[in-house]
């Protein structure tokens, strides 16, 4: 959450700042704000609300300035206002904070017992305090150190970017549980959350471990530990995204480019790792787990939101391929009891961004206990892949819209292959069926792109229902994820209250909210359970309730009592999802477009939640 951006540089850096925070925008905020630093005093420049006020701002301020800090607020300490946006000043120091501090009343008790005034409610604001009584206590030992003491009295979690009124060429920067990369270029050095911020700047990244900082000149970066302040060597990463990839390109809407990028993204994570010839699933990032694979006697996934629900799917392979028993946990009720987990238990981390803070501390806590941990993620070098035994990279690209939609399908991907390697590892799978399998698999991506040109029709339903109040979304088997998923992108993006259910527990509940204005969703394909499901339908036709449905084409059934059938190409039962989903995601999309919401980025939500 929040978005910390920086720069020193021979430019004049206002309006990159602003551009930078742009690039942010999908982690989620409230407010807003700028510092840069000129002729020995600083512009400080806070507004409420989005990006468009700030700019204003700077429009008519025209701040000059070489070096400057930039900031976008979720607030947690504090309710979003002017006042309480970041940067905060003290005296010569200026910061932005992302995170949380847990003792900042304590230390605002003792700063205030010491005479200091605070213009804030803002946990955030004490750290420009006590880096500014670090710096007057003495000044002899440079700024960078005066932050790294006055950090080691924080609590909590911490991404800060520090700049000090007579050091116009200097940014300190500096991180704990809370992500941050910088970036270097020809004169110039950059800071930010995340990557997509530093694209327009330079693709020469470095990514701070936890209690790590770093100096910003325009000579360069120099990393050390916060810790005791030695100094850390690490080589620099040059991402191969490019600017255009976070652009919409064209697109209403950075969550409908997303979507009909899921074929590509599937692609490039299937094609490194899908040997055809061999017959074979290749994961050579997994090779360190070889002689663990035979012990593995259970498998726990942890996850949140979307990403749970792709486990939820992953259970199902790696239960009827690899035939290991499998838990799926949300991560935030996993972490805050005492697990059963061990040395043969195999951990798998799912995260888009590889900051989600439950995520990380259950995978943390895991490792703890002996558990081998492997971690899928969308974003290199985040923290959930610098701590893993092994990562798996999905190669969606970068996903700027803050309801997953590429992630989650590329998620679905490397855990359908997860578990066919785990199977061949542990001769559970004949070859036959497994080469059969890869087969099925490579013709994937083509039928998304089959379903994704049938969006016209999705969007044609989507106006029937933009004045729902609220939704079921059912399904049995694999489809019960996909009804959990439906629901969710529903609930995220046009605010209609959706719940997800196994059609099986319909008459255990939920069938007494059946009237002609609640419309069910469900997901009917062909298989073992395909005529209790529609069995579901009529039972919901027969008490006037609207049924939306999504089907295999051919089906007919179906056709003869929905009101509206999504159609996916036939494909077998096991690899629905990827194509299922797809029409969920369209209607989600078109109802929020056409009630007018903020679909690329929902109220009240963030891309990465690297706070609880």
């Amino acid at each position: 959450m929040c978005g910390i951006v920086g720069m020193v540089s021979n430019r004049q850096c206002a309006h990159i700042l602003l551009d930078n925070l742009r690039r942010l925008e999908y982690r989620g905020y409230d407010s807003a704000g700028i510092a840069t630093l000129h002729e020995g005093d600083f512009n400080i420049l806070r507004s409420e609300g989005k990006l468009v006020r700030l700019a204003q701002a700077v429009q008519e301020a025209d701040p000059a300035g070489t070096t400057g800090i930039g900031h976008t607020r979720w607030a947690t300490h504090g309710r979003p206002s002017e006042q309480n946006a970041h940067p905060h000043r003290f005296k010569d120091t200026v910061v932005v904070h992302n995170g949380i501090i847990e003792n900042y009343n304590k230390i605002k008790e003792r700063l205030a017992d010491k005479g200091h005034h605070f213009s804030s409610e803002t946990d955030s604001e004490i750290i420009a305090h006590l880096i500014q009584q670090e710096y007057e206590v003495d000044p002899d030992s440079g700024f960078p150190e005066a932050v790294r003491r006055g950090l080691l009295r924080l609590h909590g979690s911490f991404a800060v970017a520090v700049m000090h009124r007579k050091l116009p060429d200097l940014i300190v920067v500096a991180r704990h549980m809370s992500p941050l990369v910088v970036g270097l270029a020809e004169g110039e050095s950059f800071v930010a959350s995340d990557v997509p911020a530093l694209l327009s700047c330079t693709r020469d990244v470095i990514f701070l471990e936890d209690h790590e900082m770093a100096v910003l000149r325009r000579s360069g970066i120099s990393l050390m530990s916060v810790s005791d302040g030695t100094a850390v060597h690490r080589e620099t990463k040059h991402v191969s995204w490019t600017p255009a990839m976070a652009e919409k390109g064209g697109f209403k809407h950075f969550m409908l480019k997303e979507m009909h990028e899921q074929p590509r993204g599937v692609t490039d994570t299937l094609r490194p790792r899908l040997g055809l010839a061999s017959g074979q699933v290749l994961f050579e990032e997994l090779d360190g787990l070889l002689d663990r694979v035979q012990d593995f006697d259970r498998v726990c996934i942890i996850a949140c939101g979307t990403s749970y629900h792709a486990g939820l799917i992953g259970k199902w392979y790696i239960e009827e391929f690899a035939r290991v028993p499998v838990d799926v946990e949300v991560a935030s009720e996993f972490r805050y009891r005492n697990p059963l987990v061990s040395s043969r238990h195999l951990i798998i981390a799912v995260s888009q961004s590889g900051e989600t803070a439950d995520t990380l501390a259950a995978a943390k806590e895991a490792q703890s206990k002996g558990a081998a941990v492997v971690t899928i993620c969308n974003v290199v070098d985040s923290s959930l892949p610098r701590m893993s035994d092994a990562t798996i990279y999905t190669y969606a690209g970068p996903e700027i819209g803050v309801a997953s939609t590429k992630a989650f399908t590329c998620q679905m991907a490397v855990l359908l292959l997860f578990s066919l390697w785990l199977a061949q590892k542990r001769g559970n799978i004949p070859a036959p069926r497994l080469h059969a399998l890869l087969e099925e698999i490579a013709e994937l991506p083509s039928k998304m792109e089959d379903v994704m040109g049938r969006s016209k029709a999705v969007q044609s339903v989507a106006h029937r229902y933009i004045h729902s109040r609220s939704m079921l979304y059912l399904g049995r088997g694999l489809s019960f994820p996909m009804a959990l998923e439906g629901a969710l992108k529903l609930k995220e993006l046009s605010y209609i209250h959706a719940e997800g259910y196994p059609a099986g527990e319909m008459k255990h509940g939920p069938i007494a909210l059946i009237d002609d204005t609640v419309p069910s969703v469900f997901i009917v394909p062909q298989g073992p359970t395909y005529e209790k499901t529609v069995s579901n339908i009529e039972e919901i036709k027969s008490r006037g309730g609207p049924v939306l449905a999504v089907a295999m084409e051919g089906e007919k059934r179906v056709a003869q009592i929905a009101d509206a059938v999504f159609y996916i190409p036939e494909c077998t039962e096991l690899l629905h999802p990827f194509l299922s989903v797809l029409p969920l995601q369209l209607f989600s999309y078109y109802v929020a477009d056409l009630k007018g919401t903020d679909v690329d980025q929902p109220r009240n939500l963030a891309k990465s939640v690297t706070v609880e």
